[in-house]
């Protein structure tokens, strides 16, 4: 008798909880993926879709639950980057795991109001944080021309900015596109919540503007992160900068916790926060 030493490995079937970002992704007929990246605690997929967002975290508890994940409560198995994958009909095949997703999360809760002393404070506090981190474009004069545009309400140089700041800076995301991100989520969040449509519309604007041709700009996981923070889509790290902004809960410890993310990728977000808030408060009228 032979004994194969090719046999396949034993799937191993799993759940898990997905972001709503990714539904129309995962729920689409199933599709060819390739692995990205891969770390102990998370695995980029690249779907080949025409859908955004094209890029989904696959990822545990250890990880930064970004707004493209799907996070499930087991250990990832051994991938490494080019290995094929697959993801459609609510389902993951990643080396021997099959992930089925059987709950949702959502990346964009809303804030309710918030009125402008609030605003005005917390925009104070951003400005001037206490041992803030160094961001990644520190003294970027794209960086400044963005932040005088967005409180200005001025258009095309916000735009301008934006074109200059996608993809600059190394890594897989870099620090213009998360400021860029930070940006975005906030003008669409805050300005809902202050009540300032010249926000709202400023985000819609530049939201049109980093998507258009994002894919060609910067990194796969890059791009995909524009598109979920041009919807107000973000990480819990994010929204809980936001809802301290918005006098739910302590502004300063989620600013260290957001700050403490990834090399710059942390304060480069807290930059384009502190960038939207300061417009929206200039943007919602005088007191």
């Amino acid at each position: 008798m032979t004994v194969s030493t090719h046999a396949r490995r034993a799937r191993i079937h799993v759940t898990g909880a997905a972001s709503t970002a990714v539904r129309p992704v995962l729920e689409s007929p199933r599709r060819p993926a390739r692995v990205l990246a891969a770390f102990p605690a998370g695995v980029y997929l690249e779907v080949r879709t025409d859908l955004e967002p094209s890029v989904i975290a696959v990822i545990t508890g250890a990880a930064t639950r970004l707004p493209n994940s799907v996070l499930l409560a087991t250990q990832l198995p051994h991938v490494t980057v080019g290995d094929e994958a697959s993801v459609g009909e609510r389902t993951i095949e990643l080396g021997p795991l099959s992930l089925s997703v059987r709950r949702w999360w959502d990346p964009a809760p809303p804030l309710g109001q918030i009125d402008r002393v609030c605003l005005e404070q917390a925009a104070a506090r951003l400005s001037h944080p206490p041992d803030p981190p160094q961001p990644g474009l520190v003294g970027n004069a794209s960086v400044e021309l963005l932040a005088d545009s967005c409180a200005k309400g001025w258009l095309l140089g916000a735009v301008t900015a934006a074109e200059q700041l996608m993809g600059l800076g190394p890594g897989l995301t870099p620090s213009g596109d998360d400021v860029l991100a930070g940006l975005l989520v906030t003008l669409r969040h805050l300005g809902a919540a202050a009540g300032a449509e010249r926000a709202v519309w400023l985000a819609d604007w530049l939201a049109a503007t980093v998507t258009f041709d994002a894919r060609t700009r910067t990194t796969p996981i890059s791009a995909t992160l524009l598109h979920c923070a041009a919807r107000g889509e973000a990480s819990p790290e994010v929204t809980a900068v936001l809802r301290g902004i918005a006098g739910g809960q302590s502004l300063e410890p989620a600013l260290r916790h957001l700050h403490r993310l990834g090399h710059t990728s942390g304060a480069d977000l807290a930059q384009g926060i502190a960038i939207g808030a300061t417009a929206v408060l200039a943007l919602s009228g005088p007191r």
